[in-house]
């Protein structure tokens, strides 16, 4: 499946799950902050993109979770270098240029863009 069919089947399960126009999603745009994405819609998201390419998404495989709780990972408002690491092991489909240059506890969630999202679905399709 090409990137741009991938990228298509992500818009309609976006505008469905968030109700957003599909001029909205775009690659750039980032789930929770542009789109109104919560941490219930990213578990709908996760059951429609299992249903509509048919694999299974194991939990914290396309989030992180806990990551910004922990104080190994997290000191001061910022994400350590451990953390940092830990999270381009758990989520090697996110880009991490916008958190390496301000690490700040609050840039995690703009790392979850639309284009991470078809990142993580073609690699997930490749490996399938």
């Amino acid at each position: 499946m090409e990137r741009s069919e991938i990228f298509e089947k992500i818009q309609e399960i976006l505008v469905d799950a968030l109700a957003v126009d599909d001029d909205e999603v775009t690659p750039e745009a980032k789930l929770i902050g542009d789109l109104g994405a919560e941490s219930i819609d990213i578990l709908d998201i996760s059951f429609k993109l299992e249903q509509e390419f048919g694999f299974k998404i194991a939990q914290g495989e396309l989030f992180p979770e806990g990551v910004t709780q922990d104080p190994e990972f997290v000191q001061d408002g910022k994400v350590t270098e451990k953390g940092l690491a830990t999270l381009k092991e758990r989520v090697p489909h996110f880009n991490f240029e916008q958190l390496e240059r301000d690490p700040s506890v609050s840039n995690v969630s703009k790392i979850f863009t639309v284009d991470a999202l078809v990142t993580f679905c073609e690699q997930k399709l490749q490996t399938a």
